[in-house]
């Protein structure tokens, strides 16, 4: 291969590429694996790899988005079928010939060292044997979406989907909370068969996954697949006990706060939500280019150069915001790689988690455009999941002080203080709830023939929610209460996927505490640790944010403590 050729290859056109069939693109991984490879053509070689990948990778992006943009249709799920089948097999397949030629090569270029580890754990991990089955997979992933998305239900008259319900969650009106939760629950139980299908099918899917690589179980395949080697299951297990130990306490504190100012015997589940001083609903916004309006200005209040990220997305058309029938559920942001560029998706509906949202996915697409400015080939090798999230959560809290009408953000300074406390409080609420999830995936992928039983699944989803959920009265509710699991989108999408949000939350609460004693050089540090991307080790991307990695009860023990002393000021206040 010469050096036309690597020139060719990088400039290959998206516009193009997304039409080629296998046929058309196989001859540049056939270039790239008969190249010789030596210190002086490594670098121009690993770039024009990337070059390949990142034009791969957005096209399944983009196929993907489609999908979740609308569940219903049809040919955008066959379009991303075919692709999955006849272009993104062959892909897999032929780019690990050049992995497995890279990485015999012994050339180690400097700078390329925690790259070079991550794709020696994938190309270990790879078999022709599973290609096919991870397709499969993908197509599991995608009808999990399409049967939450058909949920709706009739509502004083008219169609709503389950999420246009929420709003009705936070109204004083207890009987009309209850009606909406019912509403919701109800629904959600009609699918119960069919989500107990689909998960027997996915569980044994992904075990034979698992085995096929010669891995004992799923939940050792994902460790490998997901580059988690600064911790093990048993520091997980561990996790979950702090959290036990030094969270869930603070969380029934506030629960139990919240039933007595509410003045009920006990606390309902539709009662977790409403303002328990009896005032109306948070009301942050009525349309869509309003959130997009105050978000911009909440970015560019925390960091100039933020802001102008978050408008370049608005300028290319790079947000879809509202929730509507047969729309996927969540919300994400993706990346466009060839483009340079982020894609945020969520479901909003006027509430405040829906600004909470926006600023959690606008922490992912400012991360995406900091890694845009790396080479072709460290831009293409993604960041540790769980420092993902440390850029997420971080700027859900770094963005607080900018929420008020006097920065061009949602509320009155009342308002934004109620804000405030909502997301304090949450972040307690949070750990014990992801401790379930966790352990639940957990157990699913280490106890096979138990977690393909649904009966086995709602018991063990009913045990951890009652160690680790206490203080919300299910009586009565039970089916809803066992079913919580089906209700959890990772669970099913994105396996083994759910304890990243919990070390990152307990790295994104030491920024925001270091927030409070030097705002300007936290903000700056944040963004420093974002730009270096994958190319350093998870503990060492913590410490460029000014951060510690810790998964054990004394940090918990001390963020409790700071999260609950400040809700403290607030309720004075």
């Amino acid at each position: 291969m010469n050096d036309t050729m690597i020139d060719t290859i990088l400039h290959i056109s998206f516009d193009d590429f997304q039409t080629w069939d296998w046929g058309r693109i196989a001859p540049y991984f056939e270039a790239l694996e008969a190249a010789p490879l030596t210190s002086d053509t490594i670098i121009a070689w690993l770039n024009a790899r990337a070059r390949l990948e990142n034009l791969l990778n957005e096209r399944e992006q983009r196929l993907e988005v489609a999908t979740t943009l609308d569940t219903a249709d049809t040919q955008a799920e066959a379009r991303h079928f075919t692709f999955l089948e006849t272009v993104k097999q062959s892909a897999e397949t032929a780019d690990q010939r050049l992995k497995q030629k890279l990485l015999s090569s012994g050339i180690e270029p400097d700078g390329y060292a925690t790259v070079l580890r991550n794709l020696r754990a994938a190309a270990a991990l790879y078999r022709d044997s599973n290609i096919p089955l991870l397709t499969d997979d993908e197509k599991l992933i995608n009808e999990y979406g399409k049967i939450t998305g058909a949920q709706t239900v009739q509502w004083d008259g008219e169609e709503r989907t389950l999420t246009q319900l929420m709003p009705y969650l936070y109204e004083q009106d207890a009987a009309l909370r209850e009606r909406a939760w019912r509403a919701r629950a109800e629904r959600a139980l009609v699918d119960r068969a069919a989500l107990n299908d689909l998960y027997g099918r996915m569980v044994t899917l992904r075990d034979r996954i698992a085995h096929n690589a010669d891995l004992p179980d799923y939940r050792a395949y994902q460790w490998q697949e997901m580059s988690r080697f600064d911790y093990t299951p048993d520091d997980c297990r561990r996790f979950h006990d702090a959290i036990e130990a030094e969270v869930v306490p603070a969380a029934r504190q506030l629960l139990e706060k919240r039933r007595a100012r509410l003045g009920t015997p006990t606390l309902r589940p539709w009662d977790t939500d409403v303002d328990p001083l009896g005032r109306t609903p948070l009301r942050p916004f009525a349309d869509s280019a309003a959130l997009i309006d105050r978000s911009e200005a909440i970015f560019r209040g925390v960091d100039p150069q933020l802001g102008a990220y978050f408008a370049d997305m608005r300028a290319h058309d790079l947000l879809d915001l509202d929730n509507r029938k047969g729309k996927g559920p969540g919300g994400y942001c993706t990346d466009f790689r060839v483009m340079r560029k982020p894609f945020i998706f969520m479901n909003a509906v006027g509430l405040h988690n829906d600004v909470q949202t926006m600023l959690h996915e606008g922490g992912h697409a400012f991360h995406t455009y900091e890694v845009m400015q790396l080479d072709e080939y460290r831009r293409s090798t993604e960041a540790p999941i769980e420092f993902c999230e440390v850029a997420s959560m971080s700027m859900e809290l770094l963005a607080a002080p900018y929420l008020s009408e006097a920065h061009g953000g949602f509320y009155s300074a009342d308002d934004a203080a109620r804000a405030r406390v909502e997301h304090l409080e949450n972040l307690i609420f949070f750990l014990p709830y992801m401790a379930c999830v966790d352990a639940f995936q957990h157990w699913s992928y280490t106890h096979i023939a138990d977690a393909l039983d649904p009966a086995q699944c709602d018991a063990q989803w009913g045990a951890l929610w009652d160690r680790f959920m206490t203080g919300i009265d299910y009586s009565g509710l039970e089916d809803v209460r066992v079913t919580g699991w089906q209700r959890k989108m990772h669970i099913f999408q994105v396996p083994l996927y759910y304890v990243e949000y919990g070390i990152a939350q307990v790295g994104a609460v030491q920024v925001w505490l270091n927030a409070q004693q030097d705002y300007a050089g936290t903000v700056a540090a944040y963004r420093r640790a974002l730009a270096l991307g994958g190319t350093e080790p998870l503990p060492r991307l913590f410490e460029a944010a000014g951060i510690r990695f810790a998964m054990d009860a004394p940090m918990l023990k001390m963020e409790t403590e700071a999260i609950m002393r400040t809700l403290d000021q607030l309720d004075l206040a």
